[in-house]
């Protein structure tokens, strides 16, 4: 069983940054895809950015926000600085691997984050 915990969430004020990190229960190395979504306030959970197992990143935030890992510590974080008020809202890790032609997907239960003054 495949269990990601978030951490790092909080209230920051406008301009700040947070580092959110999301660890792993088993090796990251298995899987093809670890990315980090988010629901903003009465809003679908939509795609943040996202690292593949060779290290290609790509985020829908740019100049904002950075996703990383480390296969040795099985964890994904997300650098987020510069931090708006429409930022708010919970984020959370997903990991995805193809097992034949099937997906496998994993999620974290989530991490508040909240921008404001």
């Amino acid at each position: 069983q495949v269990q990601l915990v978030e951490s790092g969430g909080g209230l920051v004020q406008p301009g700040g940054s947070l580092r959110l990190s999301c660890a792993a229960s088993v090796s990251i190395r298995n899987f093809d895809t670890m990315s980090w979504f988010r629901q903003l306030s009465g809003n679908q959970r939509d795609l943040v950015a996202t690292i593949t197992s060779s290290s290609t990143t790509d985020s829908v935030v740019k100049g904002r926000f950075t996703i990383s890992k480390d296969n040795d510590k099985n964890t994904v974080s997300l650098q987020m600085d510069s931090l708006k008020p429409e930022d708010t809202g919970v984020y959370q890790c997903n990991v995805q691997k193809w097992v034949g032609e099937r997906r496998m997907s994993y999620w974290g239960q989530g991490t508040q984050v909240t921008v404001s003054s």
